[in-house]
């Protein structure tokens, strides 16, 4: 009997934040959308509703009165709900937005509530922070080297050279170390570079320039939102792409694509159900894979199957095909489809009870793993420039992970590797490096799904390095229900990016982070380092050739950012900055990674939903599907 999907403890759709009280007519309709989606209307919007923008507080300082509201956005000072980078004088307490108890398959802490450092304590060694010698003060004059003591002239020279240098050292720790913080968040904001390791010039990263340039001026507006579809039920929206005309997302029982810039609606892909998996993989060409259900659920039928897997073309809005399968070991029962991924032109969907690949421009099935005496399966597949499979053999209590590099076309094995014991599961971070994730014996002990990151060569299936990826030092996850899930790190240059934890920064208030990069061939950290700036937290989204897009999580008081981090100098670039006006911004800090797709790409930033439930509530009313800013 197929059990329906676990509910995150019913997590806010996006998370932290949400804004309160819209205006009687919603947060405002995609077509067209108003002169400012966030409540500017001609009319005046009801007072304190959600269409009201509010003057933002005055700069670093905390908005008077008591709590009136569920978490304005993540770094918000004490006195308020608890968010992403709260300070660390009261721990958070449980409210709307936290989850309550642990749920299997979900990360058992809220992001931005980790159990890093506690409150007050130094950043340590190795934290991504390079550990540099104190400046020295000049000494005394010393004798010479036959033993003589300094003639009374030289010493006043020596004398007056020591008074220029501590003039001069003192000037400059002056003015390097003083400064309000106007200035370091304006610089932080600005574009062009910021923050980075000195600036020094190492030519292009390993992987070549990346696409995104700085722009001339970053600060971007509200381009469109889409409202949550109407719901009885938890239901899965997993799915979003951006193609050179249209960002596309899954709806309910529907695929819909929508203007980049206005949010008009372009096409929709009605489908048989709700779509249950998607690829986070597209085509050159945009075409992509999906699984859904078999029907819409029913009164005799809650939760119907998901056992259909099909290809969309993104650039034409066509379900190319949709088929199902029948289980390798049981008899006609369909497979019950957990996940779907692409590599190149094959089409691979995996769950439990088996898996198959398909041709993605015909649906001609290419192969299907064969029923095994040794109780062997394909626990799911990872996608993108090559095809990876973890496969699960032996007992229940007893498990052994093979992780393999498989030819696309055939399914043939290229290599294999036997996980070490005590891992239950494993994620494929990426195919090309192959590179996988593990919680090894359970020790990560953060909700995480990673204790240990594993570079493996795919042509040999020899283990490069094991990297030890401290669940109280970084922040990137895995989910154990799907091998392709992991978020909030990146691969490229032959590294991977990791987001530190939270920990506290230089101000009074609000937490910050760092990303930091592991060598994939000797597993050593190297010298990479990015501030996220003080009460701003930060996470990579994609790469861009060799480069790092990442998200800047805002403090109470301003809005996101968008910053491309030069993969050879680390030297920071801001691309977007969007408002701080305190509703636009509590929208936007209602998305976090863990429940949430972030898409970026020239000048346009879409945050969505990956999950919505029946409104349980008042405050429900104001969550979206999807937001979006521009530059434009």
């Amino acid at each position: 009997m197929t059990q329906p999907p676990q509910p995150p403890n019913d997590p806010p759709q996006g998370g932290f934040g949400a804004p309160q009280d819209p205006p009687p007519d919603g947060f405002g309709a995609p077509t067209p959308p108003p002169a400012d989606p966030f409540g500017k209307q001609p009319a005046p919007p009801p007072a304190g509703g959600f269409g009201a923008p509010t003057p933002p507080p005055a700069a670093a300082q905390p908005p008077a009165g008591g709590p009136h509201q569920p978490g304005p956005g993540y770094g918000y000072p004490q006195g308020q709900q608890p968010g992403y980078g709260y300070p660390q004088g009261q721990p958070p307490q449980p409210g709307y937005g936290y989850p309550q108890a642990p749920v299997p398959g979900q990360p058992q802490q809220g992001y931005g509530f980790p159990q890093g450092m506690p409150p007050g304590q130094p950043p340590q060694q190795g934290y991504g922070y390079p550990t540099t010698p104190m400046q020295q003060p000049p000494q005394p004059p010393q004798p010479n080297g036959n033993g003589k003591k300094l003639s009374t002239q030289m010493q006043i020279i020596v004398a007056a050279s020591v008074a220029v240098v501590l003039i001069v050292v003192g000037g400059i720790w002056y003015s390097s170390g003083s400064g309000d913080d106007d200035k370091k968040d304006k610089a932080s904001q600005s574009s062009g570079s910021t923050e980075g390791k000195s600036g020094e010039n190492k030519g292009a990263a390993a992987d070549g320039p990346g696409k995104e340039k700085a722009p001339a001026d970053p600060k971007s507006k509200v381009a469109f939102q889409l409202p949550l579809p109407k719901v009885t039920d938890i239901t899965k929206v997993d799915g979003s792409w951006l193609t050179d005309k249209a960002y596309v997302k899954t709806g309910l029982n529907e695929i819909v694509a929508y203007d980049l810039a206005k949010g008009t609606k372009l096409w929709s892909i009605p489908l048989a159900g709700q779509v249950c998996a998607a690829s986070r993989h597209m085509s050159k060409d945009y075409k992509t894979a999906i699984a859904f259900e078999q029907s819409k659920p029913t009164k005799a039928t809650k939760y119907p199957p998901c056992n259909q897997v099909g290809a969309i073309d993104l650039s034409t809005g066509k379900l190319m095909w949709s088929k199902s399968v029948t289980a390798a070991t049981s008899g006609d029962a369909a497979v019950r489809f957990e996940e779907v991924t692409l590599s190149g032109t094959t089409v691979a969907a995996g769950g439990s009870e088996g898996g198959a690949a398909f041709d993605l421009n015909t649906g001609a099935e290419r192969w299907k793993p064969k029923a095994t005496t040794d109780g062997c399966s394909d626990r799911g597949y990872g996608g993108g420039e090559a095809l990876a499979v973890v496969r699960k053999c032996g007992s229940y209590d007893d498990p052994q992970l093979v992780i393999q590099a498989l030819n696309p076309t055939t399914g043939a094995p290229i290599s294999s590797y036997k996980m070490p014991p005590g891992v239950d599961y494993a994620s494929i971070v990426s195919t090309k490096p192959l590179v996988v994730a593990a919680d090894v014996g359970d020790t990560a002990g953060d909700g995480s799904g990673i204790s240990d990151f594993f570079s493996i060569d795919a042509s040999t299936g020899k283990l490069l390095t094991r990297i030890a990826a401290d669940g109280e030092k970084y922040a990137a996850r895995c989910a154990s229900t799907k091998v392709e899930s992991c978020s909030q790190l990146a691969v490229g240059n032959n590294r991977i990016y990791v987001p530190t934890e939270d920990h506290e920064g230089t101000g009074e208030y609000g937490d910050t982070n760092e990303i930091v990069s592991f060598d994939l061939t000797t597993g050593k950290p190297t010298s990479d380092r990015a501030d996220a700036g003080d009460r701003y937290t930060m996470f990579p989204i994609r790469m861009d050739g060799g480069n790092i897009i990442a998200y800047r999580v805002p403090p109470y008081d301003k809005g996101g950012q968008v910053v491309s981090i030069d993969g050879a100098t680390f030297k920071q670039t801001v691309l977007m900055e969007n408002p701080s006006d305190e509703s636009i911004r509590d929208a936007e800090t209602s998305f976090t990674p863990d429940y949430s797709e972030f898409r970026y790409n020239d000048g346009h930033l879409y945050l969505s939903s990956t999950m919505v439930s029946k409104p349980s509530g008042s405050l429900d009313a104001s969550r979206r599907l999807v937001v979006s800013f521009s530059r434009d």
